[in-house]
C-alpha cells in the first residue's frame, strides 16, 4: 500500500511539472465562463512550444505585482496537509500567487477602446465578445490604447466589471507592468473538472479572432 501511495505521488508530480496542473478559481473575475470554486486542469506543455494565441485562457504567476500582499494566515495541520498534496499534483493549486485571464493582445497588437461602438479593437478590428463577456458587462469602462511588447500578452478578465487586469496595470505601468510576460505563463486552462455538474471542455473562441491582421510590430 505504500509503494503504490509513493508512486501515485510521483505520477501525479511529474504529471504536473510536464502535462497538467490543477488550479482551484478563488474569484468572479472570468464569470461566467470560470465560476467562484470551479477547479478546473491547465496544460503546461503549450507555453513551451512557442507564444499562445489570442482567446486562450491564461494561467500565469503574479511575477508583477497585482495581487496585494496576503497576510500569513498560520495554517494549521490541514492547510499543510492541503499545500503539500497540491505542491505535487494531488490537488489543485488554491495559493495566491497565480492569476487567470483570456488574452487578448499578442506581442506586436495594438489593442484599443472602445472604438464608436462600444467595442475593444485589436490592429483596428473589432472584436465580437458576446460568446464569453459576462452578461451586461460594457467591453470595458476603462479606455485605452495600447501596443503590446514582444514576448507579452495583453489579458483581460472576462467579468470585466469584476477584473483587476492588464486595463488597470496599464495606468500603473512600470517596466511593462500591465502585461503578462510568456516567461511567466504556467499554462493554457483546457477543462473545467469540478463540480461535475460544470464539468466542460473549454475551447478557444477562434470566431472572434479570426479576421484579426498582424500587428505593425509583428504580432501574429
Amino acid at each position: 500500500m505504500v509503494l503504490v501511495l509513493v508512486w501515485a505521488v510521483l505520477i501525479a508530480f511529474v504529471v504536473k511539472t510536464l502535462l497538467v496542473r490543477g488550479f482551484y478559481i478563488p474569484s468572479g473575475s472570468m464569470e461566467n465562463t470560470l465560476q467562484l470554486n470551479d477547479r478546473i486542469f491547465v496544460n503546461v506543455v503549450e507555453p513551451t512550444f512557442g507564444p499562445l494565441e489570442r482567446g486562450d485562457i491564461v494561467v500565469f504567476e503574479d511575477a508583477k505585482g497585482w495581487l496585494p500582499a496576503q497576510p500569513d494566515s498560520g495554517g494549521g495541520p490541514a492547510d499543510a496537509v492541503y499545500d503539500a498534496l497540491a505542491f505535487v499534483g494531488v490537488l489543485p493549486d488554491r495559493t495566491d500567487q497565480h492569476l487567470i485571464k483570456r488574452v487578448i493582445g499578442v506581442g506586436g497588437d495594438r489593442v484599443a477602446c472602445c472604438d464608436g461602438s462600444g467595442q475593444v479593437t485589436v490592429n483596428g478590428q473589432a472584436l465580437e465578445e458576446e460568446g464569453y463577456l459576462f452578461p451586461g458587462s460594457a467591453p470595458s469602462d476603462i479606455p485605452f490604447d495600447i501596443v503590446v511588447p514582444q514576448d507579452h500578452y495583453f489579458v483581460m478578465g472576462d467579468h470585466r466589471d469584476a477584473s483587476a487586469d492588464s486595463r488597470v496595470h496599464f495606468s500603473e505601468v512600470v517596466e511593462d507592468s500591465a502585461f503578462i510576460s510568456h516567461d511567466d505563463v504556467v499554462g493554457t486552462a483546457f477543462v473545467i473538472a469540478w463540480p461535475l455538474d460544470r464539468f466542460q471542455w473549454l475551447q478557444n473562441p477562434d470566431d472572434v479572432f479570426a479576421d484579426i491582421p498582424a500587428g505593425s510590430a509583428g504580432g501574429s
